[in-house]
């Protein structure tokens, strides 16, 4: 094909000349005259570009057609006799034309399997719709069905529920009309008999003998005849008119007028927890051998006094034919809180914030209590260490705070678990210069479990060493984020020596406090938690409350556990008389019947008779237990001399100032303990130390200490007579040690031995008057005359024991070193052969000490 212009090829394709130029353009041909030639290859870039703008194939090698069609046209001339008489011939012009379409085999095959694959998915699809229309059909007739079942089994159901019914009110009724006609008819006979009794009573009136027979024979008030004396000569004084009790004539007959019951009496009998035999019986109304025969045929050995629980009590006042009603103490504890909480209604008020600062011990807490208290109290503690919770209400520049200050050494993690539960937010004081600590860490702890949140005083900044971002880090570790982390807990740098960070301190307790939006309803009985108790020798029983609702005022009657009384007179934390105490104040309260145990809940109840009796009932609770701990103890004890024969125990009467410090004291003191030896602490207390303690101490065997208190004249008198081990320590950690020590000096010591030598039997000379003497060579160490042997064969001990002679030549000697030869004469034994080795060694004992 040869070369045409542009303009030309316009013409050809039937386009305008300017979009065949634009089109050349877009398909990247550079012809910028319409009269430039286009060659063929140019116009098939053309044709490739148009096709792929249109989404065609651009290989026009690939797109091959489906079908050809091939036409072909023929023409030829047919010469026609005219049949005139001139004979001249027609020629007529015939053209054929041919169409022959020709079409590929394979597309052909495959639009025929595209139309069957069609047709077939058509059927199937149908064929679905009908299956599941036929389904859905038979689904609602099986659940038509199931439901007319179900429907006709509750017809079934109620029909026979209806029959039953009235078979029941037909038995019922018949079962009334026999007992009415059996009434009736005993009824008929009751009145039968009554008239017959009448009669004779009648007969026998009509038949009676003359008044002065009759008077021969009368009889007395109780039924004996008198003797026949003359009338009026019955005796000296007057005979009075014969009346039974309250002037009611008792029967001539000589009989009583009670009547024996003609069934058994059956009770309900309340039964408590825990409850003494004789107790039982009293309620039954029963004697006590009774009880106890039927406690041992149920298999139960029980004295008069002892205690019962509950189920073994419920069987057999259930053997004996009465009822049961267990009663748990936690109904009268129930009552009692109903009728508290049933006060404790009114306006809800802002009260301070209750703060409670914990952390590890000599990291600080109460010097930095004390500055913002500007008090000494860490001086005035024993050790430099706070071994009691101080309760203080603090009047800042910031606001009202109310401060419990928690010891820090680790045999008071009670004590500061119970100011983690009453407090409302937790200072973690933290050294800066040592870290988080194992109390530190356990602070922690106590605060996550009482969902108290934690505000973190870095403390010791003053200091050069001090390190804060140590403490975040670690910190960090138990899930304590600061802030600038993005965590929830604000850290504070302080300093209780300069000052440093103090109001910062105070301004995110208070932050955190109206966060926490703090109320309490003032206008009801006090309720609060007693912090500490002691036994003061002037004032008895004083306890350290923190009111958390209400306002306690002198004369409330207060129950704190099992102990009940009025409000003699309330002092604040300096000592001074105060006449109330508000939400979140704390109050030493003196005139309470007793010392109340830490952490117990305080109520100011109106119900005096209500309280007293919830109180005996704690109290008789307490002493139940007290008595079954001791009974076993008792058994575990025989039964551990029983099984690992002998086993000593140190005994210990522990009295201390407070009541924290005593519970604090027994819980190190009982977990110092061995295999040999057990602490046993026999009594505990608050309060100094008596004659009574005295006398026990000599009873069993006990030493005692005194924490932060003394012994009386008369306990001193005792102890000096008898000798009895008394100390005194202001120390928790003092006493603790010296109880280790203690036990460690009840320790048998531990035996080590060590091989001092090792001989060789290189020859056995037998004397008749000596017996076998050993030629040995010594081959480690020494042998000693002195010290033990065993006999060794194939390394195997078969002899221990002494050696009777050694010599070097002829000569006795004492010692022989290793790398010589030596004469060994063994005591007792006379089988020593060539190649025995003769093991010398030596046992030394090492006292143990208590970890």
């Amino acid at each position: 094909m040869t070369d045409v212009t542009v303009r030309q090829f316009a013409d050809v394709v039937g386009l305008p000349v300017d979009r065949l130029m634009a089109q050349l353009g877009e398909a990247g041909l550079k012809i910028s005259d319409a009269d430039e030639t286009i060659s063929d290859k140019e116009k098939m870039q053309l044709l490739s570009y148009l096709r792929k703008s249109h989404g065609k194939s651009e290989a026009l090698s690939v797109s091959q057609p489906k079908k050809v069609t091939l036409k072909r046209k023929s023409h030829s001339e047919l010469r026609l006799s005219s049949g005139g008489r001139s004979g001249a011939a027609k020629t007529v012009s015939v053209e054929v034309r041919k169409k022959r379409t020709y079409v590929k085999r394979a597309d052909l095959v495959a639009e025929e399997q595209d139309r069957l694959k069609l047709e077939a998915e058509e059927k199937a699809r149908i064929q679905a719709e009908r299956e599941a229309k036929l389904k859905a059909e038979q689904d609602a007739l099986h659940r038509a069905e199931e439901e007319a079942a179900r429907k006709a089994e509750e017809e079934k159901k109620r029909a026979e529920e209806a029959a039953r019914k009235a078979d029941e009110a037909l038995s019922r009724k018949a079962g009334e009309e026999r007992e009415k006609a059996e009434q009736e008819a005993l009824a008929q006979a009751r009145a039968e008999q009554e008239a017959l009794q009448q009669k004779q009573e009648t007969e026998r009136k009509g038949k009676q003998r003359t008044p002065a027979a009759a008077a021969d024979d009368r009889h007395t008030k109780y039924g004996r005849q008198e003797l026949h004396v003359a009338k009026g000569k019955s005796g000296r004084r007057k005979k009075k008119k014969a009346t039974g009790f309250g002037g009611v004539a008792v029967k001539g007959s000589g009989e009583h007028g009670f009547e024996r019951p003609t069934a058994p009496v059956v009770r309900e009998i309340e039964v408590p927890e825990a409850i003494t035999v004789s107790e039982l019986a009293q309620k039954m109304s029963v004697k006590g051998v009774e009880l106890i025969k039927s406690l041992m045929k149920m298999g139960v050995m029980a004295t008069i006094n002892q205690s019962l629980d509950q189920d073994t009590a419920a069987l057999v006042v259930e053997e004996l034919g009465h009822i049961a009603k267990p009663v748990s103490e936690h109904d009268l504890e129930a009552q009692v809180g109903e009728l508290v909480a049933r006060e404790v209604v009114g306006e809800k008020v802002p009260r301070p914030p209750v703060v409670t600062i914990m952390g590890h011990v000599d990291h600080g807490k109460t010097s930095l209590l004390d500055y913002i208290r500007s008090t000494r109290v860490a001086a005035g503690e024993a050790g430099g260490i706070t071994q009691h919770i101080g309760a203080y209400h603090v009047e800042t520049d910031k606001g009202v705070i109310s401060f419990l200050d928690t010891p820090g050494h680790a045999a008071f993690t009670a004590m500061r678990a119970r100011g983690a539960k009453v407090t409302d937010i937790v200072i973690l004081v933290v050294a800066a210069d040592d870290g988080a600590k194992p109390q530190t860490i356990e602070a922690i702890q106590h605060s996550k479990a009482a969902g108290v949140p934690m505000v973190v005083a870095v403390n010791k900044m003053d200091k050069p060493e001090a390190d804060p971002e140590r403490v975040k880090n670690e910190l960090a570790q138990q899930q304590v984020i600061p802030e600038d982390w993005g965590g929830d807990t604000q850290f504070v740098e302080v300093s209780a020596k300069t000052g440093q960070g103090i109001d910062a301190l105070l301004d995110a307790v208070l932050l955190q406090a109206e966060v926490l939006e703090l109320k309490a309803v003032e206008d009801c009985p006090a309720q609060g938690v007693v912090i500490e108790s002691a036994l003061d020798k002037g004032r008895g029983p004083v306890a350290t409350i923190l009111v958390q609702n209400g306002v306690l005022r002198k004369g409330d009657t207060l129950l704190a556990g099992q102990e009940i009384g009025r409000v003699r007179a309330m002092f604040d934390e300096a000592g001074r008389a105060i006449e109330s105490a508000g939400p979140s104040m704390p109050a030493v309260v003196l005139g309470l019947s007793g010392v109340p145990a830490a952490g117990e809940d305080a109520v100011v109840i109106t119900d005096e008779r209500k309280a007293r009796e919830l109180a005996e009932f704690r109290q008789h609770k307490q002493r139940e237990i007290k008595l079954a701990r001791q009974q076993q103890a008792k058994l575990e004890d025989m039964f551990s001399r029983m099984g690992a024969g002998e086993h000593e125990t140190l005994n210990i009467i522990l009295k201390a100032d407070v009541q924290g410090s005593v519970e604090a004291l027994r819980d190190a003191l009982t977990k110092i303990q061995t295999d040999e030896v057990t602490v046993k602490i026999v009594s505990s207390g608050v309060g100094g130390i008596n004659e009574t303690d005295a006398n026990l101490a000599v009873a069993s065997n006990a030493i005692m200490i005194g924490f932060n208190v003394r012994a009386d004249a008369a306990a001193r008198r005792i102890v000096e007579e008898h000798g009895i081990d008394l100390h005194y320590y202001s120390v928790i950690y003092e006493a603790i040690d010296q109880v280790k020590a203690a036990v460690s000096g009840m320790l048998s010591p531990e035996v080590i031995e060590e091989i001092v030598g090792l001989a060789e039997v290189r020859d056995v000379f037998r004397a008749p008057k000596i017996g076998a003497i050993a030629g040995c060579m010594v081959l480690e160490g020494a042998v000693r005359r002195s010290l033990p042997i065993r006999v060794l064969r194939d390394n195997v001990v078969i002899f221990e024991g002494e050696l009777e002679s050694l010599r070097r030549f002829k000569d006795d000697v004492n010692e022989v070193r290793a790398g010589t030869e030596c004469g060994i004469g063994v005591k007792g034994y006379n089988d020593v052969q060539v190649g025995d080795q003769i093991e010398v060694y030596e046992r030394t004992e090492k006292a143990r000490q208590v970890e």
